[in-house]
């Protein structure tokens, strides 16, 4: 497989997009016309320094308004196709993309057209370029692939041949399997986009809200079934237009863009066997079964604050590490690390974010084949010392500053437990917590797609759909994804002054700002906890009178809610409870939730209420940590 990215899709200065695309792993770059003439590079240079990264340049774009004009127009628009050419060569490269007319005085005929490209097929066998015909689809005549294809048969040039862009196809709502009538060589080229389902002018969608295949809603997968199963063998291309990855990181862009096209090229074969795609073997995704550990890293001087909490929300020190300043902490089917090792990764992640999760250990159905399918979609893996007689775990760089561990029944390393750690009694019952339902976790807003990505291409997980949580001071946006026993929800923060984005002020880009615990009777829990000390995070009056209003709930069960400071919201599939700590220093903090019935989600609507209360615990603005 031939991977390549139109140079417009990620930030920087062109020397920098040709080092982000080279590191990323991509073989190729589309060079869109303006990345090029920004640059104060000869075209000779350019070919050059391509080159010289290792890169080939797939694709010269986009050559505009030419096919269908009436003259003088039309004796220009060859002129400056030949000009085109002549750099094309300097560059060294063969194929260009032309893209349907939008001029005003285009006029329509599919024959017109087709003529219009064998005349300019001609001048360009005369100098080895090839000629690929794209169907933009706001273009003023030709605006389906369709067509486009339609008017390449007819102009019956061996070098003039069409281009798809998913996008375009997707983006009119076309059936991409018309596409599988299409002969595979007469394809010169494939861009492959995504993009959120949002009802809009096509154009302005098209350049500002294109994204990776796999980060949108767009079945870029069937668009890519369908152009394989002609016999396509060129290249696949990422041409994304997105104001969030223009002032991102291009190393980061880049590196999203070629974990989506190994991800989506994985799904296409797994979908349809019989398609030839030339991919290297790597296992397939598979759910996560449990969050078997989670740990935090501290120490010594700085445990005692969330030890405290812990106690108070029912967990107990149950055993520690045989050769490391690790205490594990249990509740029912919840297991906490705590470590305070003076030096490692834990050491380093305290130094830089302060006490918080540095590690999240999964239990999965194969270890081994989650971690090879990490490495196959770019996922840098964790190496950390151990003993002799300890176990090896596979470890991964997740999103933000987090490891991954990946753990298994299958061996030893379904038996950490015994085998790393010298326990001291069973899980105690403690306050009811049964295991962990999911994990907040908090970044840039510009940064949401790219963990969004991490997360679906690494193990079988669906998303929910985006949602705005309003913060007194700024929106937050949010996403929760669920990889069987995994749930996350993703919260990016656009401004400091929300809560999220002061969590991440505060910690210097801690991930993960709170997790949520589950129960099955949360007003037990609530009650035990109570009697331990819990530091409850207190909502107003106003919202219970509001919510009983809002659900038509018994007053003695709101009584219940008050009382215990318990939020509470339903959808048609059940109901959800929860309640919350207030914030340790640097804003993390814990949620307790009962799910009844099928409830899928997250208790959105409450966000706005619960930060609101969290915002009334902070010190006053200006004054200095205690």
């Amino acid at each position: 497989m031939k991977t390549s990215i139109a140079t417009v899709s990620i930030s920087g200065s062109f020397t920098e997009k040709l080092t982000a695309i080279q590191q990323a792993g991509f073989d190729g770059i589309e060079i869109f016309e303006q990345d090029f003439l920004a640059s104060d590079f000869t075209p000779a240079e350019v070919g050059r320094m391509v080159r010289d990264h290792g890169l080939e340049i797939t694709l010269f774009q986009p050559f505009r308004d030419f096919e269908g004009l009436p003259e003088p127009l039309r004796s220009r628009a060859f002129a400056r196709a030949q000009r085109k050419f002549d750099l094309m060569a300097e560059l060294g490269t063969d194929l260009v993309l032309v893209c349907s007319s939008t001029h005003p005085e285009a006029l329509g005929g599919i024959d017109r057209a087709a003529a219009d490209f064998r005349e300019l097929g001609e001048i360009a066998a005369e100098r080895g370029i090839r000629i690929g015909y794209e169907a933009l689809c706001w273009g003023r005549h030709v605006n389906d692939h369709r067509d486009a294809w339609e008017i390449v048969r007819r102009a019956d040039h061996p070098n003039v041949g069409l281009i798809l862009d998913s996008f375009h196809t997707l983006g009119r709502k076309l059936d991409p399997d018309s596409i599988r009538r299409i002969p595979g060589d007469r394809i010169f080229f494939v861009q492959l986009a995504d993009a959120p389902l949002i009802e809009m002018d096509l154009l302005y969608w098209s350049r500002h809200f294109r994204n990776m295949p796999g980060e949108g809603d767009l079945d870029v997968a069937d668009f890519t079934r369908a152009v394989m199963a002609t016999g396509y063998d060129g290249p696949l291309s990422l041409e994304i237009f997105n104001d969030q990855f223009r002032a991102g990181l291009p190393r980061l862009v880049a590196r999203d863009g070629h974990r989506s096209l190994v991800a989506l090229m994985d799904r296409v074969r797994r979908a349809e066997p019989s398609l030839s795609v030339d991919l290297p073997a790597f296992p397939a995704p598979a759910p996560v079964e449990r969050v078997e550990f989670v740990e935090f890293a501290t120490s010594v001087e700085d445990a005692g604050p969330l030890e405290t909490l812990l106690a108070a929300a029912g967990f107990e020190k149950a055993g520690r590490h045989l050769s490391k300043q690790v205490a594990l902490w249990r509740q029912g089917g919840v297991n906490l690390l705590v470590n305070a090792e003076p030096g490692g990764y834990a050491h380093s992640a305290w130094v830089t974010h302060g006490t918080g999760v540095s590690e999240i250990g999964l239990m999965v159905p194969d270890a081994r084949a989650a971690f090879d399918r990490a490495l196959a979609l770019g996922a840098e893996p964790h190496v950390a010392p151990h003993a002799a007689q300890e176990l090896d775990i596979p470890g991964i760089r997740g999103a933000g500053s987090n490891v991954i561990r990946l753990l298994d029944r299958q061996g030893e390393l379904g038996r950490i437990w015994e085998v790393d750690f010298a326990l001291d009694a069973p899980a105690p019952p403690g306050a009811g917590l049964a295991g962990v339902d999911h994990l907040g976790q908090t970044m840039a807003y510009d940064e949401m797609l790219s963990w969004s990505l991490f997360y679906t291409t690494l193990f079988t997980a669906q998303k929910a759909p985006m949602v705005d949580v309003v913060d007194p001071d700024g929106l937050v946006r949010s996403q929760a994804i669920q990889a069987g026993g995994l749930r996350i929800t993703l919260n990016g923060a656009e401004t400091r002054r929300t809560l999220a984005g002061q969590f991440l002020h505060e910690t210097f880009g801690s991930s993960v700002q709170h997790l949520a615990f589950a129960s099955d009777d949360i007003f037990a829990t609530a009650a035990e906890m109570a009697a331990r000390g819990f530091p409850f995070l207190r909502i107003g009056a106003n919202y219970y009178d509001d919510v009983e209003a809002r659900f038509g709930l018994d007053p003695d069960f709101t009584a219940r809610l008050r009382a215990h400071h318990i939020m509470y919201d339903e959808d048609a599939g059940g109901q959800f409870l929860q309640f919350y700590s207030t914030a340790l220093p640097g804003g993390f903090f814990l949620e307790i939730v009962q799910r009844r019935g099928d409830y899928a989600g997250y208790g959105a609507p409450n966000a706005p209420f619960r930060i609101a209360a969290q915002k009334r615990t902070l010190r006053p603005k200006g004054m200095p940590k205690a």
